[in-house]
Formats: structure tokens, C-alpha cells, sequence
């Protein structure tokens, strides 16, 4: 049974300057105790779906337009705000990408996560500090810090709080919009370590934000290539990574260094992510792909499956064949 699916989501931020359509007809399914990777370049709508996800974007500018998000069989985009407080940092939790803007200034962080854990947890209030000095411990933060200030501590400290403040109350589903970026190598080898033993003792099912396909590597199950809002690849990591379908994938994989290769230089991909008000005909990758044809300048092309489970956006891979 799925623990999460995403059906037909769009979302778009209408502004005066115009209207922003930041994700486009997204569809994602995440089995329990499953880890799917969500890749892409900035501005691809990663962390929009993540947020949207929650219900916590910003509205006005942000409007759902379209599309269901079912968890456990429940539409979120239905449920009142009151009962969406109590799914948030219980049923599902999010590690926010800037710590500076994910925890209070004023307040310390000790009795920050002592509140996740008394809001959704019917505990004493010693039981919730116990439980708070735990999860301090389990990032590797001293618990005599848990009396200071957020600002007392640094970017890849701030990081460690704001995953001990998601992880404290066993979410059935994480979301991580690139939880180790603030985190040195060695650092970040510990926490995602420390994620998957939480995914495996408990069984959490995972949504991972990240532009490392490394990180993808090690920790993902699936993997869903996101570019200019819309899925363009989605399969198995065995799928994604030994059979490369869409030309941003394989654009994505030429611009990691390679062990095996002695190169001068890398290939990066050409040009820019599109503008979100004024996104191109067509397919939306057209105007960086080396194999764009005139038919990509007019055709939307859908997601083919081109090997169970294996989806892919592109014209090529088509009814006319390659």
C-alpha cells in the first residue's frame, strides 16, 4: 500500500508581475519504508512540492491549482487547518533547508523540541525532556547546549537541531529538502546514516531533496528528475542510474566527476532553467537539449513507460521510436 501519492499536483504563485507556474502536473507514489530521491537543478520545484505537501506555502502568492496528495488514503488539500497541525512533525516531518529561518531566535533550542514533542505526544513534561536530550544526543549535540540560542550556535549545529526537532516524534513520512548541505563530509555521513537507521527501525518512508546524486546513490530506493516543475524521469535507482533515458539525466550525470575517466573538463549542461512566467512550447527542456527536433518545439511530450516502473518525458522515446 502506498503511503503517499501525489496525483495531477500543480501549483503556481500568481503575482502582478505575472503568473509563476512552479509545479506542473506532478505525480508521485512512496511506499512504506521507502526512499525516493527528488532531483534537480534550482528553481526545478522541488522544495514547492515539499511544501506543498505540508500545506505551508505562503497563499496568496501560492495557489494549488489542480491535483490530490493522498496520505494513507487521506486527501491533505481536504483536511481543515486544525487537523493539518496535528499531522505536521507527527505523521509527517520536514527538515528545512535554511536552519537560520527554521527555529525560533528567541527562544532556546532545548525548549524548542521539548514543544514538537509535548504538542503531539500525550507525555509529562519531564518525559518530553528526557526525549529531548535523547534526540541532542542522537545528532551529537552536548546537552548542556540545549540551554542556548540558535544564535549561539553554528550553520552545521543549527542543521543537527532542526533534525533532532523533526526526527523527535518518529514521523511516519520525512521530507528532507537537503538536510546536509550546512554539514561538512564527515558530518554529513553521520546523519544519513543516522536517517536511514530511524527508516529502518521505524519504518519511515523518506522524500529526499538533493542535488548530490550521490547522496541519491547510497540512500534512495527511487528517484523522480524534476526540471522547469514537471517529473521528466522517474524509476527505480538501478532504473535511473545504469539506464539513463532523458537528455537532463544524462546532462545531470556528465556533469560528475568520473573516477574511471581521465577528462580536462566537464560537461555541463547549456543554458539556464527557464523562467517559471514564461516557459518555453513544447517540451521544456528543448531549448538545452542536444537532441531537440522542430516537433519538441511544438509537442508537450507525455510520460512514456519505457520499462515497468521506468517513466520517461521525451518525444524520443515516443510511438515513432527513436
Amino acid at each position: 500500500m502506498n503511503l503517499l501519492e501525489i496525483k495531477d499536483l500543480s501549483i503556481h504563485y500568481v503575482t502582478k508581475e505575472g503568473t509563476f507556474k512552479s509545479v506542473n502536473h506532478v505525480n508521485l507514489e512512496l511506499e512504506e519504508g521507502e526512499t525516493i530521491g527528488l532531483v534537480g537543478e534550482t528553481g526545478a520545484g522541488k522544495t514547492t512540492t515539499a511544501l506543498g505537501i505540508l500545506r505551508l506555502l505562503q497563499s496568496p502568492p501560492a495557489k494549488i491549482v489542480s491535483g490530490e496528495i493522498l496520505f494513507k488514503g487521506t486527501d491533505l488539500l481536504k483536511v481543515s487547518e486544525e487537523e493539518m497541525q496535528k499531522i505536521r512533525g507527527n505523521d509527517i516531518a520536514m527538515i528545512f533547508q535554511d536552519p537560520m529561518t527554521a527555529l525560533n531566535p528567541i527562544m532556546r533550542v532545548g525548549d524548542q523540541i521539548t514543544e514538537v514533542i509535548e504538542l503531539h505526544n500525550d507525555c509529562t513534561h519531564e518525559e518530553a525532556r528526557k526525549r529531548m536530550r535523547n534526540m541532542l544526543e542522537l545528532v551529537g549535540i552536548n546537552v548542556e547546549r540545549a540551554r542556548e540560542f540558535p544564535h549561539q550556535f553554528s550553520g552545521g549545529m543549527k542543521q543537527r537541531v532542526v533534525i533532532a526537532m523533526a526526527l523527535a516524534c518518529n514521523p511516519h513520512l520525512l521530507i528532507a529538502d537537503e538536510p546536509t548541505t550546512a554539514l561538512d563530509v564527515t558530518i554529513q555521513a553521520q546523519v544519513l546514516e543516522m536517517m536511514n537507521e530511524l527508516k529502518e527501525k521505524l519504518g519511515t518512508s523518506m522524500i529526499l531533496i538533493t542535488h548530490d546524486l550521490g547522496i541519491v546513490a547510497s540512500n534512495c530506493d527511487k528517484v523522480a528528475i524534476m526540471y522547469a516543475g514537471e517529473i521528466v524521469e522517474y524509476g527505480s535507482l538501478e532504473q535511473i542510474f545504469h539506464h539513463i533515458s532523458h537528455p537532463y539525466t544524462e546532462g545531470l550525470f556528465n556533469s560528475i566527476p568520473s573516477l574511471d575517466k581521465d577528462v580536462d573538463r566537464l560537461k555541463p549542461i547549456k543554458g539556464l532553467m527557464p523562467d517559471p512566467s514564461a516557459l518555453p512550447e513544447g517540451c521544456k527542456f528543448n531549448p538545452r537539449c542536444q537532441y531537440c527536433t522542430e516537433k519538441c518545439r511544438t509537442t508537450e511530450p507525455p510520460l512514456y513507460e519505457i520499462q515497468p516502473g521506468h517513466l520517461v518525458r521525451c518525444l524520443r522515446y515516443g510511438e515513432e521510436g527513436q
